[in-house]
């Protein structure tokens, strides 16, 4: 799993956060929704193997929430 970015460089900071509205089209986590997805087709459907992510997700829709 990649490093956590540099709060300088991370694009989704908290004036990105207070600048954007509330919108069905808007997933500031769909990465972290796309690669949980892409660990279970990996490991065929094994959840075990793709806890990492899943906090990863959860810990981003705590975030953005």
């Amino acid at each position: 799993m990649a490093a956590p970015a540099d709060k300088s460089e991370d694009p989704w900071n908290e004036k990105t956060k207070e600048n954007k509205s509330r919108s069905e089209w808007l997933d500031p986590c769909q990465e972290a929704a796309s690669r949980s997805i892409r660990c279970l087709n990996r490991n065929g459907g094994d959840k075990a193997m793709c806890q990492e992510y899943f906090q990863a997700y959860r810990d981003c829709k705590k975030e953005w929430v």
